[in-house]
């Protein structure tokens, strides 16, 4: 089995359990978390190996990075550009840093692992886990580590799994560990996690009408489902915070045709607070620039996530490392229209 297929098979088994476990009413909403709650009918499609975030009402949060999703234009879908990433890009000689998981298992370098879905499968019962993996295209091999020194430790059938700041000097896959810092862990409430949701229109005349909207009726799906070529993103926001019965705005995003149109022929449809803001992409080019992303994916080149776009307009990517190999395969889709997250920073 290849390192592919072990992620194909953690999703299918994980998004199979996560979907029977749906219903619990005490469970947060994922997409509130996100940035919104999004109609379930309509979703971009993304790569097979996209990653499943899974949310829980406390939640313990180690920095693995920086990054921000972001999304681009149809026309530098075929060009590409250069500049945008330059400042990640890491080549063999380079310090780097890194933040997240460390696996060590006996006899064998430890490995960092980018923040892709494990294989260790938390529905099992308790003494019968497998053991902490990583594929080898999401790892990195580790010199001069020392386990002494990690937070959150975990031993499972003589894995080690643990969590490190870890910088060093990158060459081919490989960090000679030069610094090693514990992760600030802090822990967060939900309320704290999901702050009031930024509307890209202004409020009406009298603020925003409180409650819940329907934005699953036939109609709604009906008419947007067949404007994919032209908007995309519809999400619900919540501008003045996640309480019960707080408004609800319904968000647009419409990349070609008039905004005060579209809003007029969807007005007749839906009745609730609504918001049709321009952007760059249209849903069919979101869905053409996440499959060209996610296209890489089975290539070794270490992109773990692809798919959707970002409040910058831009189509999100996550990758371990920017390196040469990941530049040249992601220069013709366009970088001006991805925004990279990777888990090997360069520091300058």
């Amino acid at each position: 089995m290849n390192p592919t297929d072990e992620v194909d098979d953690l999703l299918t088994r994980s998004g199979a359990r996560w979907r029977a476990d749906q219903p619990s009413p005490p469970e947060p909403d994922l997409e509130q978390l996100l940035g919104g709650r999004r109609p379930r009918r309509w979703v971009p499609a993304l790569a097979a190996a996209s990653v499943a975030v899974i949310a829980a009402a406390a939640l313990t949060v180690l920095p693995d990075g920086d990054g921000k999703p972001t999304g681009g234009s149809s026309q530098s879908f075929a060009q590409g550009n250069q500049a945008p990433y330059d400042e990640l890009l890491v080549r063999d000689g380079d310090q780097v840093r890194v933040s997240g998981q460390v696996i060590a298992a006996p006899g064998q370098d430890p490995l960092f692992c980018a923040p892709v879905p494990r294989l260790t499968d938390p529905g099992w019962a308790k003494g019968a886990e497998s053991a902490p993996t990583c594929p080898a295209q999401y790892a990195v091999t580790l010199k001069n580590l020392d386990l002494a020194k990690l937070v959150q430790v975990t031993k499972t059938k003589g894995v080690t799994s643990g969590y490190a700041v870890l910088t060093g000097i990158w060459s081919g896959r490989t960090i000679d560990v030069r610094e090693q810092t514990r992760p600030e862990v802090r822990s967060t409430t939900l309320e704290q996690t999901i702050p009031p949701d930024l509307v890209p229109c202004p409020a009406p005349a009298g603020g925003w009408k409180p409650g819940q909207i329907n934005v699953d009726k036939a109609a709604v799906v009906k008419f947007l489902e067949g404007r994919q070529d032209q908007a995309t993103d519809p999400r619900v926001l919540y501008p003045n915070g996640h309480a019960p019965g707080a408004p609800e705005v319904y968000t647009i995003g419409l990349a070609h045709g008039d905004v005060a149109a579209f809003r007029t022929a969807f007005e007749k449809v839906y009745e609730g607070n609504l918001c049709v803001h321009q952007v760059k992409f249209s849903e069919t080019e979101l869905t053409q620039l996440g499959t060209a992303v996610s296209d890489l994916i089975p290539k070794g080149l270490g992109v773990y996530a692809a798919g959707g776009a970002s409040e910058e307009d831009k189509v999100n990517v996550s990758a371990l490392v920017y390196d040469e190999a990941l530049r040249t395969a992601l220069t013709p889709i366009g970088l001006d229209d991805l925004n990279l997250e990777v888990a090997v920073k360069p520091v300058r």
